[in-house]
């Protein structure tokens, strides 16, 4: 089969099983089946697939039609301009969680806390996942000492994983706990999360791919989307040293019932997204 053909096959078939943006995910599994880029697609329409790669096409499209995400099929996702592993172990990431890594350097540019050589700047990423989170930080803050806890083991086997692969390896302590059970007390300048926050209640309102194939304890807290949060806040305020940060990503429909869970800290800042949805909140730590 030649690759326009291939090409066209594919769009119709998950145009057909309802994929939204069926010609991006047809080109991109088309790259990921060929190793090449989007370029290389348009320049070629006459090249002719081999058996195995045709195999592995139609293999990879069967999958996206069925609502696996890309992402699964691919086993990467781009955040932060670092390309990550990602497996149904871990939540995929997204661009919104990006504000969480903003928030944390506009709060240090404030504060007058960009760290130096011989600096000590603690932060502990809560429920890492594939590790996304923390290694941007890792990344963007070379003197930092950076933690990252996740209850779930194979998690931390992807977060490792992607540790390795952009050798920051030896920049980030990894710990297999749930939240922050277990780590010192007032030891962190910041504690970051993307925590679960969609609750049961809103279930219908979810995409089915995310309802079938992330990890269903790392998207929903339980009926209400504030029940891990409601766990989280007092251990980050007994980690945090004085004067520490709380950076958590969440959604518009639990930013009250969190602004009220952090009523009694002070600073507090809600950031939106660029859909002007409330998307990360902060809150300073004071003793």
């Amino acid at each position: 089969m030649l690759l326009k053909d291939a090409l066209h096959s594919a769009i119709d078939r998950l145009t057909a099983s309802g994929v939204g943006s069926p010609r991006l995910n047809a080109e991109m599994l088309l790259m990921f089946t060929l190793s090449c880029d989007r370029a290389y697609l348009y320049a070629h329409p006459e090249r002719r697939l081999t058996a195995e790669e045709q195999t592995r096409y139609e293999e990879a499209i069967a999958q996206r039609a069925r609502g696996v995400p890309a992402q699964y099929i691919t086993g990467h996702q781009e955040f932060w301009g670092m390309d990550f592993i990602v497996s149904p172990a871990v939540l995929i990431p997204r661009p919104e969680t990006e504000h969480v890594i903003e928030t944390v350097l506009d709060l240090l540019q404030l504060g007058g806390r960009v760290p130096s050589p011989g600096a000590e700047l603690r932060i502990v990423d809560v429920g890492t996942g594939s590790g996304c989170v923390a290694l941007a930080l890792t990344k963007e803050l070379p003197q930092a000492e950076i933690h990252a806890t996740d209850i779930s083991s194979a998690a931390l086997e992807i977060a490792r994983a992607n540790a390795a692969r952009h050798q920051l390896e030896n920049r980030v302590q990894f710990r297999e706990t749930d939240l922050l059970q277990g780590l010192p007390l007032a030891y962190f300048d910041f504690v970051v999360s993307n925590p679960p926050y969609v609750g049961e209640s809103e279930t219908d309102q979810v995409q089915l791919e995310v309802r079938k194939f992330e990890p269903r304890n790392a998207v929903f807290a339980g009926p209400t989307g504030l029940e891990v949060i409601e766990r989280l806040v007092p251990q980050a305020r007994a980690a945090l040293k004085p004067e520490g940060w709380l950076v958590m990503e969440i959604s518009g429909s639990i930013a009250r019932g969190v602004e009220q869970l952090l009523v009694d800290w002070v600073n507090l800042r809600l950031i939106k997204d660029l859909q002007a949805v409330p998307r990360v909140i902060a809150a300073h730590h004071r003793q």
